[in-house]
């Protein structure tokens, strides 16, 4: 009682009890260390094998690519987890500024060295790099900077950069349900979300708002002050202003998500049905009130994500998510879910250090394997499709490169900008303490 303030907001009380806390720190973090970790780094990993054209490299390559697609596996797995995990940090904190700080210093400094380290090696026009070569290069410096290119009708910097725009959408929704003490009805919005993927599909169209890079210029004119105002609120560290902040930006990112998403709505909505599903999993472990509701809204989501595939990823929109038809999105989908299930499974035993260490630089490797291959083809060559030695190499060479810059990016520049951002934090605190912790 004697302390400084903090600079936390408290959600309202609601009727539901909060989750209850693992009962040992050690064995939480273990957990985490094992199964999650090990998951973030498969997932990278297969992300990774999917744009080094794996497939195209074994004899039934072809066969397999039709019928499961890699690359939405991997995303939907890392979607999973992002969902089960990000929202518990939030809670656990109960600090939204600390929060936002601290995903800034997570995301924004590795991808920010990327691209510039990708920009003075590459080759100008090699297609790696998109963030100044779209014709309008401050709308695209905006847009990337604010991780919203892909919901405001820009290129994006990076081809995987995509999924990081939804993943910011996320974080806006998640603080301003935390700020309003919704946060734990993360099943029925998880329902709810697969409700309208499944309903709507793709009735309405994309990128209603900015169809032109002139509308694009005249939406930033309004959406760059909405984020500053948001992020304004959301960082003072006083509970009002957090929470007109929080629902400021969760408002613009549902705005920007239905009107004017790139994806058809049938992925977008199944990607925050996914999310908040991985939330709905967390709450299920940590809550026996409620259990068998959210997974119940697990279930749901799963078949509408496998249903979704089958109704609508067809007819051309498999071009859209950059799939092949329904049955390599449906399967996919359907194993994303059963290899996190498996890892839910084994959370209590000890992973191989080498899967904790994959998942570590698993953000990394997600960034840099697309311009480590663009920089090695021109050396290496990439070889003839005839000789199976010669792919074999290329892809081991591939994935050894991969994990070793990725190594060198977490111990170089992910590790000393996260422990900046503790630091950041702590300062923030003191400096700007909550005027007053707000009850009930």
């Amino acid at each position: 009682m004697n302390s400084p303030t903090t600079a936390t907001v408290r959600p309202p009380t609601s009727g539901a009890p909060s989750p209850s806390p693992s009962p040992a720190p050690k064995t939480s973090a273990a957990a985490r260390l094992g199964w999650l970790d090990a998951l973030r780094g498969l997932a990278a990993l297969v992300v990774a094998l999917h744009h080094f054209g794996v497939l195209r490299m074994l004899p039934a390559g072809k066969i397999v690519g039709r019928n499961f697609d890699l690359g939405l596996f991997g995303v939907m797995l890392f979607f999973i987890v992002s969902g089960y995990i990000i929202p518990a940090s939030l809670e656990r904190r109960g600090d939204v500024r600390g929060f936002w700080i601290g995903r800034f210093f997570r995301i924004h400094p590795a991808l920010i060295v990327t691209i510039v380290v990708s920009l003075l090696v590459l080759p100008s026009g090699d297609g790696a790099i998109r963030v100044l070569r779209t014709g309008d290069d401050l709308s695209s410096l905006i847009t990337n900077g604010l991780l919203l290119q892909d919901v405001l009708g820009v290129t994006n910097g990076m081809n995987v950069t995509w999924t990081l725009c939804y993943e910011m959408v996320f974080y806006f929704f998640v603080t301003a349900l935390f700020t309003r003490g919704l946060h734990r009805h993360s099943a029925p919005i998880a329902a709810g979300c697969a409700a309208l993927a499944l309903a709507v599909g793709t009735a309405v169209g994309e990128r209603l708002l900015t169809p032109d890079p002139h509308s694009v210029r005249l939406a930033l004119l309004v959406v760059v002050p909405v984020v500053l105002a948001g992020f304004a609120g959301v960082l003072s560290g006083r509970p009002g202003p957090t929470r007109a902040g929080a629902l400021l930006l969760a408002g613009l990112g549902l705005v920007l998500v239905t009107l004017n998403s790139r994806a058809p709505w049938y992925e977008t909505w199944t990607i925050f049905a996914t999310m908040f599903a991985g939330t709905a999993v967390y709450r299920a472990q940590h809550s026996a009130r409620g259990r068998v509701p959210s997974l119940l809204a697990c279930g749901f989501v799963v078949v509408s994500g496998v249903l979704v595939g089958w109704l609508y990823n067809r007819d051309g929109f498999q071009n859209h998510t950059w799939t092949l038809g329904w049955i390599s999105w449906s399967s996919a989908y359907l194993a994303a879910w059963a290899v996190f299930g498996l890892g839910f499974l084994l959370r209590r035993r000890r992973f191989p250090r080498v899967l904790t260490w994959l998942g570590a630089i698993s953000f990394s490797v997600y960034l840099v394997h697309v311009p480590l291959v663009h920089a090695l083809a021109p050396v290496v060559g990439v070889p003839l499709s005839h000789s199976a030695p010669g792919r074999a190499v290329w892809a081991l060479l591939l994935v050894a490169a991969a994990l070793a810059v990725s190594h060198l990016m977490y111990r170089l520049v992910e590790i000393p900008v996260q422990n900046l951002g503790r630091r950041v934090q702590k300062a923030a605190v003191r400096r700007w303490p909550a005027a007053a912790r707000e009850e009930g």
